[in-house]
């Protein structure tokens, strides 16, 4: 299959509901919830939202890491998003549980919100709430578009996908199940 045949990264405009909340994942435990918006009061969100349900979102765990570790220090909070609970999501990501911000989704509210079809996907939502860019499944140049966004909204560097180690292109998983 051709790499042009794998969901390209879009610019979507997806104002999500400011009730939307999010739960981080604090030392294996769920953590204190908040509104979506308390989490933008500041800071853009880039997110990788993930199912540790799937191949698909085991295949990605290296190359997000690194693409999130990119952004570390720019003007957003790179995180993670797990469509499971806190043992789950810590069990899935292991070490990586300790070096980014997990959310829990185990209802996946929030994929839905951000109007997902396909997991692992990365998502950029602005401070005022509206999913600015996001790519499905693993398709580099969709998540370079998706860096090139992060790059132009927060005056930093983008970097170029693949990388040497990163999978084939692929479709992803269901993103409702």
């Amino acid at each position: 299959m051709a790499a042009t045949e794998i969901n390209p990264g879009t610019t979507s405009g997806i104002k999500l509901p400011s009730d939307l909340v999010l739960t981080p994942l604090h030392n294996g435990a769920a953590g204190t919830s908040r509104p979506i918006m308390e989490w933008l009061t500041t800071f853009h969100l880039a997110s990788v939202v993930l199912d540790p349900y799937t191949n698909e979102s085991s295949w990605i765990l290296r190359t997000a890491s690194r693409v999130l570790e990119e952004f570390r220090g720019c003007d957003v909070r790179i995180n993670m998003i797990v469509t499971a609970g806190p043992s789950d999501a810590a069990e899935f990501l292991g070490p990586l549980a300790d070096r980014f911000l997990v959310f829990c989704d185990p209802d996946r509210k929030v994929v839905k919100a951000m109007e997902l079809s396909e997991l692992p996907a990365f998502v950029l939502t602005r401070v005022d709430g509206v999913v600015d860019a996001k790519a499905e499944g693993w398709n580099p140049q969709a998540w370079e578009a998706v860096c090139d966004a992060i790059a132009t909204i927060t005056k930093w560097s983008s970097i170029e996908l693949p990388s040497a180690g990163d999978p084939v292109p692929f479709h992803g998983s269901p993103a409702l199940g």
